[in-house]
């Protein structure tokens, strides 16, 4: 194995992960980038992957304060002291989302806690980031140590490129994010749509689960692909991903009767089982198949909803 194996059990992983020769990402080019992360180029090397996601990332243009390795190791021993990582209360802004254990190890499971601990305390105007366990979760198992885990992480967080929208970190763009994933699907799957509001009692409560299926349900092998491309191409595939889950869901579904009493858990349930009806090529295919949508286009929406949510005083999550 290698050294990208620490947190790793692979008992859990696909182990067809390791058949190829590892290669050394070489092109910097963006659309020969583009073109290794949409085919899963380095899904087929546990530590190409590794290697790719360490430059994609080390190329993040950053503010020029932003955490790195060495602050985590002066800071985890005073933050987590000698308490046992599986029972460190979550930050709030993280709003009781599910933290994946994906293939990790019991060493990786702890770990996730101490960096998402180690992370609130260096970024403080962090109000809101469901996605931050699952993100954190994923790059543990291409990270060397905990410490490089964080400094990743936090170069995501830190990225301050305006035309590079990566996280949502309060709850004014997570709220935008799902209204404007509504807007998506009233425009581009109209018959989903249409079930939606069949059947639900709130559409946009259905809709702003659009990140957890993608960050939470989505099972390992899934989330990795996805987020190949999300490092390159940024936020806009996240729209693409969750659009095409729904696609999916509303194909395999259509006409049968609900498994549970709410839509909402039908969805996760689906997402968390695709690997029965969807490889992560046909969801990546249907992703990219879908037309005419442009970052241009969920710019101007995500500002639009942000303008209206600003109108109407909602900037925080109300206690329910």
């Amino acid at each position: 194995m290698d050294e990208y194996n620490r947190f790793v059990d692979w008992d859990k992983m696909d182990v067809t992960v390791q058949s190829q020769d590892a290669k050394e990402l070489t092109c910097t080019e963006f659309q020969e980038l583009k073109q290794l992360a949409r085919q899963g180029y380095w899904s087929k090397n546990h530590s190409l992957r590794a290697k790719a996601y360490h430059k994609l990332i080390s190329n993040i243009p950053c503010r020029t304060v932003t955490p790195d390795a060495n602050v985590y190791r002066d800071i985890v021993v005073k933050i987590v002291g000698k308490r046992n990582s599986s029972s460190l209360p979550l930050p709030e802004f993280v709003d009781n989302s599910l933290v994946p254990t994906y293939c990790l190890n019991a060493e990786g499971i702890g770990a996730v806690r101490k960096i998402i601990l180690c992370i609130a305390n260096q970024f403080p105007d962090i109000s809101f980031c469901p996605a931050l366990p699952s993100v954190i979760a994923l790059l543990l198992h291409y990270s060397k140590d905990e410490a490089e885990c964080f400094e990743q992480v936090c170069r995501i967080l830190a990225c301050n490129d305006p035309s590079k929208r990566l996280i949502d970190q309060t709850f004014l763009a997570f709220e935008s994010s799902c209204m404007t994933f509504g807007d998506l699907v009233n425009k581009y799957c109209q018959a989903a749509h249409k079930l939606m509001v069949a059947v639900s009692e709130d559409v946009l409560e259905v809709y702003s689960d659009w990140q957890r299926w993608l960050f939470g349900e989505l099972p390992m092998v899934y989330v990795a692909r996805v987020f190949d491309v999300f490092l390159v191409e940024g936020y806009k595939v996240l729209y693409r991903v969750a659009l095409a889950l729904l696609k999916f869901f509303h194909k395999v579904r259509a006409g049968q009767p609900m498994e549970s009493d709410s839509i909402q858990q039908d969805i996760r349930a689906f997402v968390r089982d695709i690997a029965k009806s969807v490889s992560p090529e046909r969801l990546l295919e249907k992703a990219f198949a879908i037309r005419l949508f442009s970052r241009k286009e969920i710019q101007l929406l995500q500002m639009a909803n942000e303008k209206a949510l600003q109108q109407k005083g909602i900037t925080v999550k109300q206690k329910r």
